[in-house]
C-alpha cells in the first residue's frame, strides 16, 4: 500500500509540475523521461534496455525491459539477460537468444527509487526553469517592466513579476526619492540579465536614462511612432533632468508634443520619477545654439567653442550668472553632460558702462557681504539697488543694520556721478 502510494504521489507531482511551472507537453515528456533514465541508470548500471512510455495528461507511465534469453547457468547481467527457464514461465515458447520485453513496476524498485525520481524531477525542471528566466529576460534589456515588491532590503530591493520570477532593483539603481511598500507594483527597466552558474539575476534600474527615455516612449505617441526622437538626455535622478528632442515633421512641435495639453504627458513622468524636474529642448546640430538651449533659463550673451578640447566659453550678463549655473550647479552640470562640452561660465563686461561692479567695493564693503549678494544674482550695484530691502535681507541673509550700510554706500557712488 505503501508503495502504490508513493506512485500516486509521483503522479500528482506530474501534474503540479505541468500546471505551475507553464511547461509544454513535448517538453514535460522529454524531462520525464529523462527523470526516468537517470534513477534506472544509477540502479542497474545501464537504461539502454529500457522502453519508458509517458503520458502526462493523465499522469500514467509504463516502464518496459528488453533481456536476452540465455541458457541456463550462463546468466551474467540480470539486467540484459534472463533464463532460458525463466523465460518460459512467462511464455513457454521464448527459446535461446531471442529477445524477451517484460513491463517493469517502478514501485517496486523501493522507495529511496520514487523519492530519486522525484529529486531528479525537480532538478531538471528548475533548471528548465532558470533557462527560460534568462532566455526571457536576455531579450528584453532595455525594456520597461513592472513588477510586484515583495522584499525590502538594505542594499536591494526583490520583486516579482506576473510569472514570480525574482527581479532584482539595487540601491544604487534606485531614485533617492523612492519609496518602496510591500505588495505595490512597481515600474523599472531591465538593464542587465547575468546567468552565473545556470542561476539566472535580472538587475533592473529606475536610475538609468534609459528607463527615462522608455517612459517618454509610453507618455508620448509621436516618440512611439518615430515622428519624434529623443536625442540625448542628461540626468540627476530625483533632482533633475534635461532631454534633447527632435522632430521629423515640420508641423510637430517636438517639446510641445512631450510636454502635453497643460503638462498633462509629461506629469505622469514626473510622478513616476519622484518629482524630478525636466527641463524638454529642441535639438540641434548647431553647437553653439544647442549649448544656448541647454543652459536655459538663462539669456547667453556670447559664446567662444572650442571644438579640440570640446569646451566652450559662455558668457553671460551678471544677473543671468546665477540661473545659468543654478540651484547647487544642477543646471550648468546638466548642460554639461547633455551638450557633451565643458561650460565655463564668465560675466560679461558691461557694454553701457553705467553700471558698477561690488567688486569695486571691497574696501569699503566687507567681501563677506559682497559674496553673499552675489549668491543671490547681484553682481552690480543697480542690482542690489534694483531690489526691495526686505528682499536683501531675506535673500542675502544680512541683517538690516548691514544692509542699510551697503544701500548707502551704493546709493552715495551714484549721487556723486
Amino acid at each position: 500500500m505503501a508503495k502504490k502510494q508513493a506512485v500516486i504521489n509521483m503522479i500528482d507531482t506530474f501534474a503540479e509540475f505541468k500546471e505551475n511551472k507553464n511547461i509544454d507537453r513535448t517538453t514535460l515528456i522529454s524531462i520525464l523521461e529523462e527523470a526516468f533514465r537517470n534513477v534506472i541508470s544509477k540502479m542497474f548500471g545501464s537504461d539502454e534496455n529500457y522502453d519508458i512510455i509517458i503520458n502526462p495528461d493523465k499522469g500514467d507511465f509504463e516502464i518496459w525491459r528488453n533481456r536476452e534469453v540465455v541458457p541456463d547457468g550462463e546468466l551474467e547481467d540480470s539486467n540484459l539477460q534472463i533464463t532460458l527457464s525463466e523465460a518460459q514461465k512467462i511464455d513457454g515458447d521464448y527459446e535461446v537468444g531471442e529477445e524477451i520485453t517484460d513491463e517493469v513496476n517502478f514501485a517496486g524498485f523501493g522507495r529511496r527509487a520514487v523519492l530519486n525520481l522525484r529529486q531528479a524531477l525537480a532538478s531538471k525542471i528548475l533548471e528548465l526553469q532558470k533557462d527560460n528566466v534568462y532566455s526571457k529576460y536576455k531579450d528584453r534589456v532595455g525594456q520597461i517592466v513592472a513588477a510586484e515588491v515583495y522584499q525590502i532590503w538594505k542594499k536591494e530591493i526583490l520583486l516579482l513579476d506576473d510569472e514570480e520570477n525574482e527581479l532584482i532593483l539595487p540601491k544604487t539603481e534606485q531614485i533617492p526619492g523612492d519609496f518602496f511598500r510591500k505588495n505595490e507594483t512597481r515600474r523599472a527597466v531591465v538593464v542587465k540579465v547575468d546567468n552565473l552558474n545556470n542561476n539566472p539575476k535580472i538587475i533592473l534600474s529606475r536610475t538609468s536614462n534609459l528607463f527615462m527615455q522608455r517612459l517618454f516612449e509610453l507618455e508620448v505617441p509621436e516618440i512611439h511612432d518615430g515622428l519624434i526622437t529623443i536625442k540625448r538626455i542628461a540626468r540627476i535622478p530625483g533632482e533633475r533632468a534635461k532631454v534633447a528632442v527632435e522632430s521629423y515633421d515640420d508641423r510637430i512641435d517636438p517639446v510641445g508634443a512631450c510636454v502635453g495639453m497643460k503638462g498633462a504627458r509629461i506629469h505622469g513622468i514626473v510622478r513616476e520619477l519622484c518629482n524630478e524636474n525636466i527641463d524638454v529642448i529642441n535639438y540641434t546640430a548647431n553647437t553653439a545654439l544647442f549649448i544656448q538651449r541647454a543652459l536655459s533659463p538663462a539669456k547667453i550673451s556670447s559664446i567662444k567653442i572650442h571644438e579640440a578640447d570640446k569646451k566652450a566659453e559662455v558668457y553671460l550678463r551678471p544677473e543671468e550668472v546665477s540661473l545659468a549655473i543654478g540651484k547647487g550647479g544642477l543646471n550648468i552640470k546638466l548642460a554639461s553632460m547633455l551638450t557633451e562640452y565643458t561650460l565655463d561660465v564668465f560675466r560679461d563686461v558691461d557694454i553701457d558702462g553705467e553700471d558698477i561692479y561690488l567688486d569695486e567695493f571691497a574696501d569699503e564693503i566687507e567681501m563677506w557681504v559682497i559674496e553673499a549678494l552675489k549668491n543671490i544674482g547681484c553682481y552690480t550695484a543697480k542690482n542690489v539697488l534694483a531690489l526691495n530691502r526686505n528682499e536683501i535681507i531675506e535673500k542675502a541673509d544680512l541683517e538690516e543694520n548691514t544692509v542699510d550700510e551697503v544701500l548707502g554706500i551704493l546709493k552715495a557712488e551714484f549721487e556723486e556721478e
